[in-house]
């Protein structure tokens, strides 16, 4: 029985309010600890693919996402002269059984977070209590955290086992890897905003513009208000050689760092010098992900989302990897005898299918094919046949589609494996 065992989910993120409610659903007593004293809903926009929806589907919470995301309906690649280079439909709209969503990132935190606290308890979240070190013993987990309210105060916990979901810089994943595990810079930085503006193409169309050096992200995270503005997510990227020589992963940026090159980046359907210069914020974030790990689970101990398995953001799929963690650790927690096991196999589940994700970002996922096109055109192009064939597109399309885990004929044969 689970009913008396208790487990300890450190970080109520994205993938850590998931596991929550899943862990909850298998019958274990869930407290869940989280660094910050109070969660908001700060970020930007985020993307969940199908494979990810279908999951939270699972756990209730279409309603609650129909309200707050929008189902997207295309997918975009334009060079940097805003010619068409691949288009294809997404979600419902390409076939899936589910939507793909775009969201503020921080309302799908919202949300997971209300699910938790009404499904779970309004007592089983407990914030501002930063991981300090665990410890094993007896079977039984003993977790220290620092109280933040009181730095000097440290709260010993005693669990079954223990979820370490708290992100690129986890405490967890320090002390399982202490040495020579530091984020790695990948050569290039973004800058990320939001900004009210018309819907642009179907009103719920993703594009990418660009190449590998220079490239340009934008998506409506909200339906148009009364006044037919929408919340448009935006993301400039660009090549920058050296890290940058600090320890803090995301700032407020200077928009004159980098909206130069985007200058004359002004489309029929889309002007992006408009988009950048409307923003209230920006955020800068340098791209950067870790080496995939050997190994998640150590007895009683795994590592879930970005703890386990940062990647670039590329292809969306952040988020949707550690909301199919939550999901494969609770079918493996089902259908193991122990603990140990059920760890064990949660982590032959998706360690080597996550790592394959990082490094396929690492060589930029389905996003190569702008480069291509950027290195064999570098000027533009009259007709695009003559530059790359429809073949290489879709065969690259599909690929990544197999690697991440959301090929639509597979995904759609997959049956709801867990039950009510």
């Amino acid at each position: 029985m689970t009913k008396n065992k208790k487990v300890i989910v450190v970080g109520a993120g994205i993938g850590g309010l998931t596991t929550a409610l899943y862990l909850h659903r298998a019958g274990y007593n869930v407290q869940i600890y989280e660094s910050v004293k109070t969660i908001k809903e700060l970020g930007v926009g985020i993307n969940l693919l199908p494979h990810s929806v279908r999951i939270l589907w699972d756990l209730g919470l279409q309603e609650a996402l129909d309200q707050s995301a929008i189902r997207t309906k295309e997918l975009v690649y334009y060079n940097k002269f805003g010619q068409l280079i691949w288009q294809e439909a997404r979600g419902i709209d390409a076939g899936y059984h589910w939507p793909q969503y775009s969201l503020h990132r921080g309302r799908l935190q919202g949300i997971l977070l209300n699910e938790v606290k009404q499904v779970i308890g309004e007592d089983c979240v407990h914030t501002g209590m930063h991981l300090s070190h665990v410890e094993q013993h007896n079977k039984k987990v003993q977790a220290s955290f620092i109280d933040r309210s009181n730095e000097q105060q440290l709260e010993v916990v005693e669990c079954d086992f223990l979820i370490g979901a708290d992100g690129i810089h986890s405490a967890m994943r320090k002390q399982l890897y202490p040495q020579n595990d530091k984020p790695i810079y990948g050569g290039r930085i973004l800058w990320r905003g939001m900004t009210k503006a018309k819907p642009f193409l179907s009103g719920r169309t993703m594009i990418m513009a660009g190449n590998i050096d220079e490239k340009f992200v934008a998506y409506p995270i909200t339906a148009p208000d009364h006044s037919g503005y929408c919340d448009i997510n935006w993301i400039a990227e660009l090549s920058v050689t050296e890290a940058p020589d600090r320890n803090e992963w995301n700032r407020l940026a200077n928009i004159a760092d980098f909206a130069h090159t985007f200058q004359d980046w002004t489309f029929d359907w889309l002007d992006v010098p408009s988009l950048i210069s409307g923003a209230e914020y920006v955020y800068e974030f340098p791209l950067v992900d870790k080496e995939p790990l050997p190994k998640w689970s150590f007895n009683r101990v795994t590592l879930l989302g970005d703890a386990a398995h940062p990647m670039y953001p590329i292809g969306s799929n952040g988020a949707s990897q550690a909301i199919l963690d939550a999901e494969a650790l609770y079918v493996s927690l089902i259908e193991n005898q122990s603990i140990e096991e059920a760890l064990l196999d949660y982590e032959q589940q998706r360690i080597h299918k996550t790592a394959s994700i990082v490094r396929s970002n690492r060589q930029h996922g389905p996003e190569i094919v702008m480069q291509m096109v950027h290195e064999r055109a570098p000027q533009g192009f009259e007709r695009l046949e003559d530059v790359i064939t429809y073949a290489e597109l879709e065969e690259i399309s599909n690929r990544y589609k197999q690697i991440a885990g959301f090929h639509k004929e597979k995904l759609n044969q997959v049956g709801m494996k867990v039950s009510q």
